[in-house]
């Protein structure tokens, strides 16, 4: 993963953490009460994951790595649930994944190339959280760097995500009330495109993002 000092790194992560916490709360204010089993919707997502690498023998199949990056996101969104039910607050659960990092992350695996390989990692992950019934947060990031998943990119798709649903959850997604296409575009093309805008600094990029969708969500309600 790229190499970034470890105070940005962390701040990143923490970010990440309390950001998770913020979405969690929202569905269900005593979400770490509710002991929800984040281990099944990992491996869940792994078999997602392993059909964008492609393992059908009997028809062509091209990797989609952009689609692999977002099944690792929505795995780091309940592996970072699982990490703050375990330690409680966001401040020590970044203190256990920069330390992951360091050792795992970064660029210390070498990308793979071959499908089969890169299946491979998926499985042994797979069964590694199937087995202990907990995310591996050191194969995670040893799979997030095989798959050219580099640390700054993981960061901005999981923050462009995590705001995305917040910002629908407080806009009626729940309901059947929130409006998904704007001026004829779904709010995920917005929503790219608000990001590559911004400056991705931990302490202010989601709280812009999340302004530039209500600007513009404003905008479409407004007029309808």
């Amino acid at each position: 993963m790229n190499s970034v000092d470890e105070i940005t790194l962390g701040n990143r992560l923490q970010s990440m953490l309390e950001l998770q916490d913020s979405i969690n709360s929202k569905i269900r204010p005593d979400w770490r009460d509710a002991n929800n089993p984040w281990f099944r919707a990992i491996w869940t997502e792994c078999a997602e994951l392993v059909d964008h690498i492609g393992w059908k023998w009997w028809k062509h199949q091209s990797p989609d790595l952009s689609q692999v990056h977002l099944e690792l996101v929505d795995i780091f969104h309940f592996g970072l649930s699982e990490l703050l039910q375990q330690h409680g607050v966001a401040q020590s659960a970044a203190k256990q994944l920069l330390g992951a990092y360091l050792e795992y992350g970064r660029g210390k695996v070498s990308c793979v190339e071959d499908s089969g390989e890169r299946i491979a990692l998926v499985e042994a992950f797979a069964s590694s959280v199937l087995t202990t019934k907990q995310f591996n947060l050191a194969a995670f990031c040893e799979l997030a760097s095989a798959v050219h998943l580099e640390e700054e990119t993981l960061y901005e798709m999981y923050v462009g995500k995590n705001v995305l649903n917040s910002f629908r959850q407080d806009h009626g997604y729940k309901s059947g009330a929130y409006i998904k296409t704007w001026d004829g575009r779904e709010d995920n093309v917005w929503l790219v495109e608000f990001a590559a805008g911004l400056d991705k600094h931990p302490g202010t990029f989601a709280v812009e993002l999340y302004q530039r969708l209500l600007k513009k969500y404003e905008e479409v309600t407004r007029a309808c």
